[in-house]
């Protein structure tokens, strides 16, 4: 079994209720000053029990850089496909 080294949680259980982690796609979506940015495809671990959605850091970041790039060339709506 494989623990996160931060928590000691392992890394395939659900945090919010200890439910089994999938791999699977999610939408992110942010709205930054009236500016609409959507990832869709995303890859994520979603728990098969709540359904609460985790995102990778490295992803994360990724998505942070993305949707400020559309907010900084003033983009009002931005649609991509994460995973192609």
């Amino acid at each position: 079994m494989t623990m996160n080294k931060a928590t000691s949680i392992p890394v395939n259980v659900c945090p919010m209720c200890n439910g089994t982690l999938a791999e699977g796609f999610t939408t992110f979506s942010a709205d930054i000053q009236g500016r609409l940015f959507v990832a869709r495809r995303v890859p994520a671990r979603i728990c098969e029990q709540c359904g609460e959605e985790w995102l990778e850091n490295a992803i994360t970041i990724e998505l942070e850089q993305r949707a400020m790039a559309a907010f900084e060339a003033r983009s009002e709506v931005e649609i991509i496909s994460f995973a192609a």
